[in-house]
């Protein structure tokens, strides 16, 4: 092991700009942590997802719906049935989503990949289970509840819980939580003061 660091090591003349450029690096990397707000990913506020403003109408829209008493984002856009794979899931729609949005090539309307639209109905399902293996509805016919679980939720229930939002222009005017501004006060103070 002692050998193998060895020769990771740089030459000693080029090991003070090794540092320094691993010192730029590092310092980049936390300061991409910091400025994208990494650590509320992990966790399962709504008001994360309006990170990304484009997001402002789906949360504006859910925040007016009746699942807003039950239910975050996470509820319903996330795999629940295990750990790893509800943050593998988050992590790689995450990237996906982050990578689209900061080369600005978010579509005018949003829609759901297949993988989030099976995930959805999973946590359809979990969430609704009484309601689509009522004991009552089994006695119409055999293939009655096996109908329900063909089809997905949302054609039927197109508008639950976003209503009728289907665009980033739907709703200009959406109300939602606005991020605080990741610059510090310092620097606010030293460019107001030029």
């Amino acid at each position: 092991m002692k050998n193998f660091l060895k020769k990771l090591a740089p030459p000693k003349k080029w090991r003070i700009p090794v540092i320094l450029l691993g010192g730029i690096f590092a310092g980049l990397f936390f300061y991409a942590v910091y400025i994208s707000k990494a650590p509320s990913y992990l966790s399962d506020k709504p008001e994360t997802c309006v990170n990304c403003h484009i997001m402002a109408p789906e949360f504006a829209s859910w925040e007016h719906s009746a699942h807003r008493e039950y239910t975050n984002c996470n509820s319903c856009h996330v795999p629940h049935d295990n750990v790893f794979r509800k943050y593998y899931f988050k992590a790689q729609d995450g990237l996906r989503h982050a990578t689209i949005f900061t080369m600005r090539a978010e579509p005018q309307v949003i829609k759901i990949k297949q993988a989030g639209a099976d995930v959805v109905q999973e946590n359809c399902i979990r969430c609704h289970s009484d309601l689509v293996t009522d004991h009552k509805t089994l006695a119409y016919t055999n293939e009655f509840h096996q109908f329900r679980k063909d089809r997905k939720c949302w054609e039927c229930h197109q508008t639950v819980p976003h209503g009728t939002v289907t665009s980033i222009s739907s709703a200009p005017n959406a109300r939602v939580p606005v991020p605080p501004s990741p610059v510090p006060e310092w620097l606010k103070s030293l460019i107001t003061d030029n």
